[in-house]
């Protein structure tokens, strides 16, 4: 049986440079900005549109060494996109399969992130506490992001 989870993160920023740097860019910014926890990520295959892979490796310590994920959708001009996972995470361990809809809204001259994730759980798996990590997670991506947009008023104009 398959489950979603939703979270909405505010931020001051504009949702097209949100979207570019936390989306669109993430491989390239996440080492920068959250080096203790992403050591390392790159594009694994594709040029970065429909169906490419991107890898993103972890900090020792963490539940997980890396995820792969791949864009299924990409809507540049709304500020939306879905990708799956496709290896690594909780992939087999906790879950059968997951995949992630994100979309950044205009809000009040800054944006509001909206992020939806669906997953199916293996049988007998309880992914309560998988699932707060997630949105944790994402939390933790946006606000980054936002830091280091406000910080670098130049930087995904």
């Amino acid at each position: 049986m398959s489950s979603t989870w939703t979270t909405e993160i505010e931020t001051a920023v504009p949702a097209p440079r949100l979207f570019k740097a936390a989306v669109m860019d993430w491989h390239n910014l996440a080492p920068k900005i959250a080096s203790d926890k992403i050591v390392s990520a790159a594009p694994a295959e594709g040029d970065g549109g429909i169906g490419s892979t991107r890898q993103f490796n972890f900090a020792p310590g963490l539940p997980f060494s890396f995820v792969k994920e791949r864009l299924d959708s990409l809507d540049v001009e709304k500020c939306e996109a879905k990708s799956t996972l496709i290896e690594g995470g909780g992939l087999g361990i906790h879950v059968e399969s997951a995949s992630t809809y994100i979309k950044i809204e205009p809000k009040s001259g800054g944006s509001v992130c909206k992020v939806t994730g669906s997953y199916k759980p293996l049988p007998g798996v309880d992914v309560t506490q998988e699932t707060e990590k997630a949105k944790a997670a994402f939390g933790g991506v946006i606000k980054g992001c936002e830091a280091y947009l406000v910080a670098n008023p130049d930087a995904y104009n």
